[in-house]
């Protein structure tokens, strides 16, 4: 199934979860915020929540500097 990702097209298996995407992108499990289709997905259900054909996903990770 394809979803987006920050804009840009994404490939994924069907059924994939936040988790497996987290993965696919070699995010780290902390400093990072994800939302799909607008709706932000706190960490402790990435392994749960399911990305469906179309998803809309926007990946935010903290930055530090001055």
């Amino acid at each position: 199934m394809i979803v987006t990702v920050n804009g840009e097209g994404r490939t994924l298996a069907d059924g994939a979860t936040v988790r497996a995407l987290v993965t696919d992108l070699n995010l780290p499990d902390e400093g990072v915020a994800i939302a799909v289709d607008g709706v932000v997905v706190p960490g402790s259900a990435w392994d749960e929540a399911p990305l469906g054909a179309g998803a809309e996903v926007d990946v935010l990770t903290a930055v530090q500097g001055g």
